[in-house]
């Protein structure tokens, strides 16, 4: 931990706080959000005990959800303080509109903003998500009798590798974790021969196949539908820098075939919205933009839908949706949310962060892997020229990914863990519905 917090000191005053210093005066952060990753910022006065959840950004945070409506489900004088490392992330839990939860960017993981953080909002738990290890954040919650739990744990192979070339550090780091939900099997299996105790390793907890996609009002549906038709409509969702381009070409050679198509383009960030109109536009596709409220009309080919909590009704809108994060390597977004909603898969090679689930779809010929423009365009117009082929697909894929994820029960699970760790009795019972 010495070591660790000496390599922090010294990338705080060379990068992070000349970064933090700039990001300020570009305007690209306030005043109020620095405060908030040095620890301050206004506090809720409200009394009860607080469960600090944190969560990377967009992703992380609508998988916590279920676990967040559980816990202020079952204790009416629960509060959550919910971090993000993204401004986005937290418009996310803002977004969710619940009283008793205040929405923060998450505290660097330096010794002096944690203590200001820690002593404002004292947290009775520590529930981070997925694969967020942050060593100054666990000792210092460890230190202060707050135990630490991660849900949905996740650790490639390559991770893996790269922690057992430093045994030591690793079962010191794990050692600052009571207990762990992991994703898979895999996840759980790596933490163990990491020096992980199997006794603080429990059942299987993969957030995002418990997730619920919210259902968009039918008027809404509707009144896209008349510009985007449903078998005419392909979605772009979560997609990440230098895989707009390749959707774009793909795009414009099917539509030499298909002139009909049209193009929902949901980046993973929002904030990129003015970026990827210009891309979307100098490609010769007209666009309109759901953050400036504009409607598609009838020569709009590609919808640039740069918002927050709309997947829902994007997914419903399109036949055929590409995951982003796959084209390139940032793992691969979930194809919970598109199986869902009755939208058939493309998908790049990249899909590390959710394998388990694409070894499913792959096993049942229930997705179509991709790896460039031109066998994206070749799948774009195989799927939509298909519906019967296109509908017993989705069904594959409904069945295939029932057998990857886990249900209520074990976020009801993972709650009662929460209770049974901090002594709320009110959290190991589960609450009427």
């Amino acid at each position: 931990m010495a070591l660790y917090r000496y390599f922090l000191l010294s990338l705080w005053i060379i990068v992070l706080a000349p970064r933090l210093v700039w990001r300020r005066i570009t305007g690209r952060e306030t005043a109020a959000d620095l405060a908030e990753r040095l620890g301050r910022g206004p506090r809720s006065v409200a009394r009860g005990p607080v469960v600090w959840l944190h969560g990377a950004s967009v992703g992380e945070l609508v998988a916590a959800r279920g676990i967040a409506k559980e816990l202020l489900r079952r204790d009416p004088r629960l509060r959550l303080v919910v971090t993000a490392n993204t401004a986005t992330g937290r418009e996310q839990a803002q977004g969710w509109g619940e009283a008793r939860v205040d929405a923060r960017l998450a505290p660097i993981d330096t010794r002096w903003a944690l203590a200001r953080f820690l002593a404002g909002w004292q947290p009775v738990a520590l529930v981070t998500i997925e694969n967020e290890i942050w060593p100054n954040r666990m000792a210092m919650a460890k230190a202060r009798r707050v135990p630490v739990l991660v849900a949905g744990a996740r650790m490639s192979a390559r991770s893996a590798r790269l922690w057992g070339r430093f045994p030591g550090i690793a079962r010191q780091i794990l050692g600052l974790i009571d207990f762990i939900a992991p994703q898979d099997d895999e996840t759980a299996e790596r933490l163990r021969r990491l020096g992980l105790p199997p006794r603080r390793i429990g059942a299987r907890l993969n957030l995002k196949a418990a997730v619920q996609v919210a259902g968009p009002d039918p008027a809404e549906i509707a009144a896209f539908a008349r510009a985007l038709p449903r078998d005419d409509t392909i979605l772009a969702a979560s997609t990440h820098p230098g895989e707009e381009e390749i959707l774009l070409t793909a795009f414009r050679k099917a539509r030499e075939f298909r002139p009909e198509l049209k193009l929902i383009l949901a980046p993973r960030h929002p904030e990129r919205g003015e970026q990827l109109a210009l891309l979307a536009s100098s490609a010769g596709q007209p666009v309109a933009r759901r953050s400036r409220g504009d409607r598609p009309g009838p020569k709009t080919s590609v919808y640039l839908a740069d918002t927050l909590g709309e997947m829902g009704l994007w997914y419903r809108l399109a036949a055929v949706t590409f995951v982003g994060g796959s084209l390139v390597p940032k793992g691969g977004h979930t194809p919970f949310e598109p199986a869902a909603c009755g939208s058939a898969i493309i998908h790049g090679p990249h899909v590390a962060n959710n394998a388990e689930a694409y070894r499913a779809l792959a096993a049942a010929r229930a997705s179509a892997e991709v790896s460039d423009a031109g066998t994206l365009t070749a799948e774009m117009l195989r799927l939509l020229g298909n519906p019967e082929g296109r509908t017993n697909m989705v069904r594959r894929a409904q069945k295939a990914l029932a057998g990857t994820g886990t249900g209520p029960e074990a976020v009801a699970d993972f709650v009662a863990r929460i209770g049974a760790m901090t002594g709320n009795r009110a959290l190991e019972t589960p609450a009427r519905r």
